[in-house]
C-alpha cells in the first residue's frame, strides 16, 4: 500500500506516518506543522513551492482554507487560445496546478482517526477506500480525505439509475454511472440477443440494463479487482447474478463469443492524472482501438458489437473528423445503424466552463456495429 515514510518533527516531539503512495504518487518535498493561523495567502505560496502542509488545528478551519485556495486558484481567468486544443490543454493543466495545490494541505491520521478540534469520523470511509488496509499513521491530502468520505456516502445510499428503476453502489476508484443518457441509448437500441459481453464493466450498470432487457447469459469484464467487486455486488442486490457472470479479463475473455458485446470505453484520448480520470481519459484511444481491433473474433454469427462514444474528443480537436469511422473500417466492420442523443448534464449549459463551446455541440452515440 505504502512505500513512502514521512518523518517530521514539532514542538520537540518526532513523528513519522505512511504515505499512500499507490493514489498520490509523489509525496510533497518537504513538510512544515501549520494551524489555525495560516491564511490562503501563506498557504498558496507554500504549496507552490512544495511545500505539504501537516494542519493541526481545527478541522472546520483546515477545510475553510482549503475552500479558500480552491477559490484563489478559480478566480484566475484562464489564458485565451486561439484553438479548441489548446484551450483543452490549458484547462489540463490548469487542472493539474490545482490538484497539486490542494493536496498540500494534509492531515495527520492515527488508528483511523483525527485529533483535530471538529474532525469527522473517516475510519470507515478509509476503510472502503482502502479495502481495509489502513496504515496505523498516515499522512493524506484533505481533498483526497473529502473525497473518500463522498465516495462512501455514495456506497452507501448508492446512485439512482432511473433506466433500471433502481441504485447503483459505485466503489472508491469505481466511475458512477452519473452520466446517463447513453444507458438510454441501450435501452432503444433492437435487441435479440441471447449472449452478450459488457467490456469494462465498472459498476456493472451496462450488464444489469441488458439482464433487464431479457438478456440471459452475460459476461462482464474488467481488469480492475475493485470494479469487479463492485459490478457482481450491484448485480447480486439487483437480482441479475444468476444472469451475469463477472470475470477478471483486460477486454475480452479468451476464446468466449456473444451475439452482442457492448463497450463504453473512455472518451477522450489524453492523460489521466488520478486513478478516476482512467474512465474518461484513453491515452492514444489504446482501449478504443483494441476494442475495435479484438471484437470481430469474439461475435457469433450476425452478431453485433454495441460502441458507445461521445463526439467531445472530435469537438475539441483530440480526435479528427471521420477518424473512428476509419478505424471501424480498418477492424473489418461497418456500421449498421447509429443512435444519437445530447448530454444532459450540467457542463453542456454552463457558459463559464472553458470548454462550453465543444461541450454545447456534443453528441452521445450508440453505434451499432456489425462484420462485413
Amino acid at each position: 500500500m505504502t512505500d513512502h515514510t514521512i518523518r517530521w518533527s514539532h514542538a520537540g516531539e518526532t513523528y513519522q506516518a505512511d504515505w499512500l503512495s499507490n493514489i498520490q504518487p509523489n509525496p510533497p518535498k518537504w513538510f512544515e506543522v501549520v494551524g489555525d493561523q495560516t491564511n490562503a495567502d501563506t498557504a498558496y505560496r507554500q504549496a507552490s513551492e512544495g511545500c505539504g502542509m501537516i494542519y493541526q488545528g481545527d478541522f472546520q478551519n483546515a477545510r475553510q482554507l482549503l475552500q479558500a485556495l480552491a477559490r484563489r486558484i478559480d478566480k484566475k481567468p484562464l489564458k485565451t487560445a486561439p484553438t479548441m486544443l489548446e484551450t483543452f490543454h490549458l484547462h489540463r493543466a490548469r487542472q493539474i496546478q490545482r490538484a497539486n495545490i490542494l493536496n498540500k494541505i494534509i492531515l495527520h491520521i492515527e488508528n483511523g482517526r483525527s485529533a483535530m478540534k471538529r474532525a469527522p469520523e473517516v475510519s470507515e470511509a478509509l476503510d472502503n477506500a482502502l479495502d481495509g488496509d489502513v496504515p496505523a499513521s498516515l499522512l493524506i491530502p484533505l481533498q483526497l480525505l473529502q473525497g473518500m468520505v463522498g465516495a462512501f456516502e455514495w456506497r452507501k445510499k448508492g446512485v439512482l439509475v432511473p433506466v433500471l428503476g433502481q441504485t447503483i453502489h459505485p466503489y472508491y476508484g469505481v466511475y458512477s454511472p452519473v452520466r446517463g443518457e447513453y444507458l438510454d441509448l441501450i435501452l432503444q437500441a433492437p435487441l435479440q440477443a441471447k449472449t452478450a459481453m459488457d467490456i469494462g464493466t465498472g459498476t456493472g450498470v451496462i450488464a444489469a440494463l441488458l439482464a433487464k432487457r431479457g438478456v440471459p447469459n452475460i459476461i462482464a469484464t474488467d481488469n480492475q479487482p475493485r470494479a469487479l467487486a463492485c459490478a457482481q455486488d450491484n448485480l447480486q442486490r439487483l437480482g441479475f447474478a444468476n444472469k451475469v457472470k463477472v470475470v477478471e479479463a483486460d477486454l475480452f475473455t479468451s476464446a468466449a463469443t456473444a451475439d452482442l458485446i457492448v463497450c463504453n470505453p473512455p472518451w477522450l484520448p489524453a492523460k489521466a492524472n488520478a486513478p478516476i480520470e482512467h474512465a474518461v481519459y484513453d491515452p492514444d484511444s489504446r482501449m478504443l482501438k483494441a476494442f475495435l481491433t479484438g471484437v470481430k473474433a469474439h461475435l457469433n454469427p450476425n452478431g453485433e458489437a454495441w460502441l458507445i462514444m461521445s463526439d467531445l474528443a472530435e469537438q475539441i480537436g483530440l480526435r479528427k473528423p471521420g477518424e473512428l469511422a476509419g478505424w471501424i473500417a480498418d477492424a473489418g466492420l461497418e456500421i449498421v445503424q447509429r443512435l444519437d442523443t445530447q448530454p444532459r448534464h450540467g457542463k453542456a449549459r454552463d457558459e463559464q466552463d472553458p470548454l462550453f463551446a465543444a461541450r454545447s455541440k456534443e453528441a452521445t452515440s450508440l453505434y451499432r456495429l456489425k462484420s462485413r
